[in-house]
C-alpha cells in the first residue's frame, strides 16, 4: 500500500496530495533557492509528476521561470513556495515539493545539502 501525503500553502488556498513517498530529500543553498524561500536554504523532495495531485486551488498557483529550464510555482495569495521542476533533461518527469508545505508528517530516510559553496557565509553546518 502506498502512503499518501497531504500539503498546502500558508493560506490553504492550494491543497495537494502526493501519491508516492517523496524521494531525493535535499536542502539547497543556491542563491535562487535562498531568495525564493527567503531563508538560509530550501528543503525539497521529489515525486514523479504523476504522483502530484492538486486537490484544490489549481488556479491560485502562479509560476516563475527562474532559469531557462527551471519553473518555480507558488501561491498567488500568500506567496508560499510550493514546487519547482525542470522542463527538460533527465528529471523533467519529476516535480520537487517544498517540504515545509507538507501537512502530513514525513521523516526522510536520508537527506543531503546541495550547493553548500553558495551558502550564506554566517551559516555553520556540521557536515560541511
Amino acid at each position: 500500500m502506498t502512503e499518501t501525503y497531504q500539503g498546502s500553502c500558508l493560506c490553504a488556498a492550494v491543497r495537494y496530495e502526493l501519491l508516492s513517498s517523496p524521494k531525493a530529500v535535499s536542502h539547497c543553498h543556491c542563491s535562487h533557492c535562498r531568495k525564493g524561500h527567503g531563508a538560509l536554504f530550501a528543503s525539497y523532495a521529489s515525486v514523479p509528476r504523476s504522483a502530484l495531485r492538486i486537490v484544490d486551488g489549481r488556479s491560485e498557483i502562479k509560476a516563475y521561470r527562474s532559469s531557462e529550464s527551471v519553473l518555480r510555482e507558488f501561491c498567488q495569495h500568500c506567496g508560499a513556495t510550493l514546487f519547482w521542476s525542470r522542463s527538460e533533461g533527465e528529471f523533467a518527469d519529476w516535480i520537487s515539493v517544498a517540504l515545509g508545505t507538507l501537512d502530513t508528517p514525513f521523516v526522510p530516510l536520508k537527506q543531503k545539502h546541495l550547493h553548500v559553496a553558495g551558502m550564506a557565509p554566517w551559516l555553520e553546518l556540521a557536515e560541511k
